[in-house]
């Protein structure tokens, strides 16, 4: 069977945030915040983005439309990102995760709704199980003698609309303006939220500055931005109803697998159910 671009581009992307997802806590767990891994994230988003605009020959859309379209979904990405750090800190990881993992649930109804994008009934079979699976699959334990107050269900919220808004965005700026310029506004809008990560950031707690710091969060980031740039290439030629949950529900499962491989960690129950629910909807998604 051969491949459709829209698929290589997702299933590119699934590998490489997969990886991404298999690593990035490390930093993190040395002494790196994740805020300041957001600072290092944003500028690695740079090297793809002058790679995919050599590739375009330079050609940058300037127009009003491709602007304020790209600086939406660098924006609604970013800040998502930034608000997820704040939910995590005043709400239980456990419900935060599988909450904001159902954005592609935003994107396939506004894509149904203001798109017309339509599929056939195995791939829409295959989003239901793909929703499912991202939803047993962003399952976390949860931590005993901890209590939370309200604030970070309105944050989760924030971020579970944004994230889909984002996705939405992609697509709908995909037909008038060409991938390399969505994401080189991507990347500015990226950069200019780094002052808040700062700010969010707390100096008065030691900060790794060594190899497995900033630098490991670099060789780390790029596998994260190279991803994201695929992926505005997978909804260029893919609808965004199938895309958006495939890449969504594909790349978790390379991660469970690779923490297998080198950290011996063996997935609890809800996220094996969730392995499985994703391979079904990646295999109905794609034929």
């Amino acid at each position: 069977m051969k491949l459709k671009s829209w698929l290589v581009y997702a299933f590119i992307t699934m590998v490489f945030w997969g990886v991404w997802g298999a690593f990035i806590e490390i930093p993190e767990k040395a002494g790196f915040p994740a805020t300041l891994g957001y600072v290092v994230w944003a500028i690695t988003m740079i090297i793809p983005a002058i790679i995919a605009l050599k590739i375009a020959n330079w050609k940058l859309d300037r127009s009003k439309k491709a602007v304020w379209q790209g600086i939406i979904i660098g924006i609604s990405g970013s800040a998502g990102q930034l608000l997820l750090f704040q939910a995590l800190r005043t709400g239980p990881a456990y419900l935060v995760f599988p909450f904001v993992s159902l954005s592609p649930l935003v994107t396939i109804l506004l894509s149904v709704w203001l798109l017309k994008e339509k599929a056939s009934v195995k791939a829409w079979i295959g989003i239901v199980i793909a929703l499912i699976a991202i939803l047993f699959l962003s399952y976390q334990p949860p931590s005993n003698g901890q209590k939370f107050g309200f604030f970070w269900i309105i944050l989760s919220l924030c971020v579970f609309m944004l994230w889909g808004v984002q996705a939405y965005f992609i697509k709908l700026a995909n037909v008038h303006t060409n991938a390399e310029s969505i994401f080189f506004y991507m990347m500015v809008s990226g950069i200019a939220l780094i002052p808040v990560a700062i700010l969010m950031t707390d100096f008065s707690k030691a900060i790794n500055w060594g190899i497995k710091g900033p630098y490991l969060a670099a060789a780390i980031q790029i596998l994260n931005s190279i991803g994201a740039l695929f992926l505005v290439y997978a909804f260029r030629f893919g609808k965004a109803i199938i895309v958006s949950p495939l890449a969504n529900a594909g790349a978790p499962v390379i991660t469970i697998i690779l923490s297998l491989l080198i950290y011996g960690i063996f997935p609890g129950p809800a996220i094996l159910f969730g392995m499985i629910m994703a391979i079904v909807a990646i295999f109905l998604l794609s034929s």
